[in-house]
């Protein structure tokens, strides 16, 4: 992605106190990580915008790139990689070649948090950064919510009202503005590893929104 707008993501961002401490003694401990905010991946005006939670520990966090190196990153990418979006079913690292086909990854909240769990006053910090990447994506396009919070984070963006939208994996919204939303368990360790979510369930509903993001031109099959 050519240069990412300064109202998307802010590389030095210190909005939040916790957060900003937690990632200063993360990276103490791993000086080769990242460690810091995680920007979005993928194309600028992509039709099909993912949005996950929060960088992880050993992933995003590591790698400084959305779901890789991580294990939410593995369902995600060889997903991606089955639909024809992703050029490789495995991301790795931020060098490694991967590319995607109008779509781009981003994050409710771009920095590490503890427990990987971000608190309410974060979520709100870091909306602004969200909404203006949700402006980007066109009329027709769609927004995967991947997870509850980047469901609820997603329309506080858009300022809807939660009550007109509730979260459930498999529902999809077609938005007041021409646009739509697709939501999804989050594809975490503990979704799948428990049967929550399976790579079946996963993939019927990022093929319906490959399916509607793509000029309903796509595959099914």
């Amino acid at each position: 992605m050519r240069r990412i707008p300064n109202t998307w993501y802010d590389r030095d961002c210190v909005r939040c106190p916790r957060l900003t401490e937690h990632l200063a003694v993360t990276a103490a401990n791993h000086p080769h990580y990242h460690c810091r905010p995680v920007a979005p991946f993928g194309a600028r005006r992509a039709r099909l915008l993912i949005v996950g939670l929060a960088p992880g520990l050993h992933g995003a966090n590591a790698t400084g790139r959305p779901f890789t190196g991580d294990h939410a990153g593995i369902l995600l990418y060889e997903t991606l990689y089955l639909l024809g979006i992703a050029s490789t079913g495995q991301s790795i690292d931020a060098s490694d070649g991967l590319t995607l086909t109008d779509c781009r990854i981003t994050n409710a909240v771009k920095c590490l948090p503890p427990q990987n769990k971000p608190i309410g006053a974060e979520i709100a910090a870091c909306n602004p950064y969200l909404a203006a990447e949700l402006k980007a994506v066109p009329a027709g396009g769609v927004i995967v919510a991947l997870g509850r919070i980047a469901h609820q984070a997603i329309a506080k963006a858009l300022s809807l009202r939660l009550a007109s939208i509730p979260f459930g994996h498999g529902t999809e919204y077609d938005l007041p503005d021409g646009r739509w939303l697709v939501s999804s368990y989050h594809c975490s360790r503990y979704n799948t590893q428990t049967g929550r979510l399976t790579s079946a369930m996963f993939l019927k509903v990022m093929r319906r929104a490959a399916f509607i993001a793509y000029d309903r031109n796509y595959s099914l099959s």
